[in-house]
């Protein structure tokens, strides 16, 4: 049975993995497109910084639009005194500045953290979350959130962004620019490199979103099992995942920060099978208070 500290630095281990094979599939997909295409790389150098610049605007940014979209408004001490005094007392534990905190009124038992560092750092918790959980539920909550943070989990989900924006870019600028180039292409092996492209093209995007939601579960294990770690009672997260499964979807979620909640905010149990389960931005709760129960 592995102890809290094996399983964080296992968790890290494969994300690390993970974002590698990542990186190289990037590269392998830019490399045969240009092939295929064998044209147009100073076009293609243009598209790829527009889209790293675009994806730097959302990093600085992204944090408000992520609150204002889930209509969470910030939280004072004074009419939150337990929520505000919880952040502040794990922000203490983790070593880092107390984050932002922000109430979203919602009945569902849900939260999320964004921000790209522990000093630009936000935490929001439903309003449900603070109605059902009792204190220590809801400090395992908030320490998987805190941990987010401390696991720089935000700055790695943007440059998984800009990585996945380059490959939509790069599949985009090849369709375009095969349309509209010589057709009289006699270059030996040329046919199958068109094959190759098209293919890429048209798979690459969907290949690159199914690695993002890999890294997106993984970090979710290496959340909870940092959190045991910074609470030292696995049991207040276990309690509060089982109280989330029973939780009703959340009103207010968007399919393009779902990935930022504790547990998927429109199916919160997250019980897909199959070639399902690819697709699903969060592990199983099943499968996430199975581990914690390891650590127990």
């Amino acid at each position: 049975m592995l102890n809290v500290y094996e399983q964080v630095s296992r968790n890290k281990r494969r994300s690390t993995l993970i974002v590698f094979f990542f990186i190289v599939f990037v590269l392998g997909v830019g490399w045969l497109l240009s092939q295929a295409l064998d044209a147009g790389v100073g076009g293609l150098i243009i598209a790829l910084l527009f889209a790293g610049l675009s994806t730097l605007g959302s990093y600085f940014a992204g944090d408000k639009i992520v609150l204002a979209m889930n209509r969470a408004k910030e939280a004072d001490k004074k009419n939150f005194p337990t929520l505000v005094g919880v952040v502040e007392n794990l922000a203490l534990g983790a070593q880092i500045p107390t984050p932002k905190v922000y109430v979203i009124p919602d009945p569902a038992i849900n939260a999320f953290a964004t921000g790209r560092d522990p000093k630009h750092a936000s935490v929001a918790v439903t309003q449900g979350a603070l109605d059902q959980l009792n204190r220590t539920e809801l400090e395992g909550v908030l320490a998987h959130e805190l941990s987010h943070i401390t696991n720089f989990d935000t700055r790695l989900f943007t440059i998984v962004a800009l990585l996945i924006g380059m490959i939509s870019i790069l599949a985009d600028f090849f369709l375009r620019s095969f349309y509209w180039r010589d057709r009289d292409d006699n270059k030996e092996g040329g046919g199958l490199l068109t094959l190759i492209g098209f293919l890429l093209a048209i798979f690459a995007p969907l290949a690159a979103q199914l690695i993002q939601l890999a890294i997106s579960r993984q970090r979710e294990f290496l959340a909870d099992a940092s959190a045991a770690k910074l609470t030292r009672q696995p049991e207040g997260l276990i309690g509060a995942l089982e109280k989330i499964g029973q939780s009703q979807p959340l009103r207010f979620a968007k399919n393009a920060n779902a990935h930022f909640y504790i547990a998927n905010p429109f199916s919160p149990k997250g019980a897909l099978k199959g070639m399902a389960k690819l697709f699903n931005t969060h592990p199983p709760l099943e499968e996430r208070i199975a581990a914690l129960k390891k650590m127990s």
